[in-house]
């Protein structure tokens, strides 16, 4: 068969003194005839535009070989194969971990996804998340999960960039793909997979909920978000408040999403540890919820002068008081949400049933959390 293991020829060693460039055209060559009656693949390796006159002469020598042997990819020095199979997206990878064990055993390597995974999804997956999958992955009855949904997520990825028909498929009686290959519960390729097509769920924070409805703007709210790869959005499904029923979210783009900063529960007060370091001008976000029922939410502000301080900072003082005023600039200054005052020095969570609840707070240092808050102001300030 064609993926059969062969000994190399007598011209690998010199192949392997030549360019990285020179491995990209090989492999380009032989993966095309390699599948060229399975597969419809897209490898975007450029030929250089010059060569030396030995690399010209070993080129042909490589194809008259080819002509005659039927060279495989797996005939390659496994350290230019490593290479090669870093530089591919994930749809391809997955196609070539379906040709033969030795690749498969290759392809779903924890180092060669981890890279997809920080690329794609480290800015909305955090710790919370992590743990959520650990547990999924855990959970009673996911061994059944495992073993018919992952041809599933699998076959779901690589057909939103090749048709169906491009794909050769068996199906058993029961119309369950069938697939001897055995991707670890805990595999880094499961988690994207998973993750890709939308079969898993999993805690990020979502800025501005509801479609920015007038009561969420410029806060953070924890939900469960299920992505869909046909739309490259997100669905978000929000814990109830109060008596209210769960609600749903529907077409959320990636920049409204983030991994939660802090690992404190919704319903928990965060420990703050910035508040002796807290000057008039500092960014901040702060924990707010409408009552004890419901759970917090992170509300942009940033620190203000004391009533007493003029604001000149020749003469301020503010940072020494015991006192700290946080300072919502999206609301009218009369309204009652503009403004609120902690204690530095025993700061627990302070508020009543009108005003609501203000609990832990963080310091923003990130010039780019910042610019993130600033890019979803309001367009007009609030009552």
């Amino acid at each position: 068969p064609l993926l059969s293991l062969k000994p190399l020829p007598s011209w690998a060693g010199e192949v392997r003194l030549i360019s990285p460039f020179f491995y990209k055209d090989l492999l380009v060559k032989s993966i095309s005839k390699l599948f060229r009656n399975h597969f419809l693949l897209c490898f975007p390796c450029p030929i250089p535009t010059t060569m030396s006159l030995v690399k010209k002469a070993l080129t042909s020598k490589v194809e008259s070989v080819e002509d005659s042997q039927n060279i495989s990819v797996l005939d390659l020095p496994d350290l230019v194969l490593e290479c090669i199979l870093e530089k591919l997206p994930p749809a391809p990878l997955c196609q070539m971990a379906s040709v033969c064990r030795s690749l498969r055993e290759r392809c779903v390597s924890d180092h060669l996804w981890e890279r997809h995974m920080k690329q794609k999804w480290g800015r909305v997956i955090g710790e919370a998340a992590y743990r959520e999958w650990k547990w999924h992955v855990a959970s009673k009855g996911n061994a059944e999960t495992i073993r018919y949904g992952r041809q599933r997520s699998l076959m779901r990825l690589v057909s939103l960039h090749w048709p169906f028909s491009l794909m050769r498929t068996k199906v058993d009686t029961n119309n369950t793909c069938k697939q001897s290959t055995y991707l670890p519960p805990d595999s880094l390729m499961r988690w994207y997979l998973a993750l890709e097509t939308g079969d898993f769920w999993f805690p990020a924070q979502v800025y501005n909920r509801e479609n920015g409805h007038v009561g969420f703007m410029l806060s953070c709210y924890d939900a469960e978000l299920s992505y869909d790869p046909q739309t490259d959005t997100f669905q978000a499904r929000y814990p109830p408040h109060g008596r209210r029923a769960v609600a749903v979210e529907h077409g959320i783009p990636w920049e409204r999403l983030r991994a939660p900063p802090v690992d404190t529960s919704p319903h928990d007060l965060h420990i703050s540890d910035c508040l002796h370091d807290l000057h008039p001008g500092d960014h901040v976000e702060i924990q707010w919820r409408r009552n004890k029922e419901f759970p917090y939410g992170w509300w942009y502000g940033v620190v203000g002068h004391l009533e007493l301080c003029n604001g000149n900072e020749n003469y301020c003082r503010c940072h020494s008081s015991d006192m700290v005023v946080l300072e919502f600039n999206q609301y009218t200054p009369d309204s009652r949400w503009r403004k609120t005052s902690i204690s530095r020095k025993d700061h627990r969570e302070e508020g009543n049933e009108t005003d609501g609840f203000y609990g832990g707070i963080r310091k923003l240092k990130s010039e780019a959390e910042i610019s993130l808050w600033k890019s979803i102001w309001p367009s007009e300030t609030l009552d």
